[in-house]
């Protein structure tokens, strides 16, 4: 089966993408370096040309940068950043200390991507999201913020993450028709309660949306998706892969606009992920899916 990419506004990416998130922040320890860039090139190995990171994926608040910068080494061992590959970031989150809080005003975004640019070592970021609304100021202010980075030719293409319906309204008013290029929100078979309606927004605007933890997130959830629903369970054993492939699999069927990027700290979990870009399950097998998530 012919891997077809997938659009986030003018960029075009691979449906599976590479979540870096477990590099730097975990519920246990986090891997060594060496694995963390073994899992980046494993990605790309496997033919994907998307990854996604963020300011604020960090041990600690003083080493906020912390997984940007790892993914820009990752891609110079790598012998260099591949010519199709998409790079992701997100901001709008602050942190002091333990202190975690929130800032969407244009003087914090754009010293935010400068940030950004440097650990990445970038001159424009491909994607930069909105992490969190800063609930202290209107939606619309911090759109128009990434509005004039855009403009000013620090980002690409703009996106907006853990956004609700109303907020993506918000963002495609204040930007006009095809100026949102995606939504990143939670969604798995365990978390759409609220997602699979933006999910649908989305596709009904022509956004791209991201899942993230599309495998059901930390603590040992994702590991145990089959177990819990046996559908995914059955479809994974017909055709001999793994239940992780499978829910990617039905996510990609949801579709042409859903792009999950599981999150991987082994070279493994990514190389196994990847393999859902070429899964092909029945229409009985996603009906089954469907009606035991939905």
């Amino acid at each position: 089966m012919t891997i077809t990419n997938r659009t986030i506004g003018s960029l075009s990416v691979t449906p599976i993408g590479l979540g870096a998130m477990p590099f730097s922040m975990s519920d246990g320890e986090l891997p060594p370096e060496e694995r963390a860039i073994a899992t980046v090139h494993a990605a790309l190995d496997a033919g994907i040309t998307f990854i996604d990171t963020a300011d604020i994926y960090a041990p600690s608040g003083p080493e906020m940068g912390h997984n940007e910068r790892l993914i820009a080494k990752a891609l110079k061992e790598y012998g260099g950043r591949p010519e199709n590959l998409v790079i992701a970031s997100k901001g709008g989150i602050t942190r002091d200390g333990d202190k975690w809080g929130r800032d969407g005003s244009e003087e914090y975004f754009r010293s935010a991507v400068e940030k950004s640019l440097k650990a990445l070592g970038v001159d424009q970021i491909d994607l930069y999201y909105w992490h969190r609304p800063d609930r202290s100021r209107p939606y619309a202010d911090g759109v128009k913020a990434l509005a004039a980075l855009k403009a000013d030719g620090l980002i690409k293409e703009i996106g907006i993450s853990n956004a609700n319906t109303e907020e993506i309204q918000v963002a495609i008013d204040v930007l006009g028709e095809g100026g949102l290029a995606a939504v990143q929100n939670e969604f798995s078979p365990r978390f759409h309660h609220t997602s699979k309606k933006e999910l649908d927004f989305c596709g009904q605007h022509g956004v791209a949306f991201l899942p993230w933890s599309p495998l059901g997130g930390t603590g040992g959830r994702a590991k145990k998706v089959g177990e819990k629903y046996p559908a995914i369970m059955q479809a994974a054993e017909a055709h001999g892969v793994s239940p992780q492939q499978v829910t990617l699999a039905w996510e990609l069927s949801l579709g042409t606009h859903v792009i999950p990027i599981p999150g991987a700290s082994r070279p493994e979990s990514i190389t196994d992920s990847a393999k859902a870009m070429t899964l092909e399950l029945s229409k009985d097998e996603l009906d089954a899916i469907n009606a035991a998530i939905f």
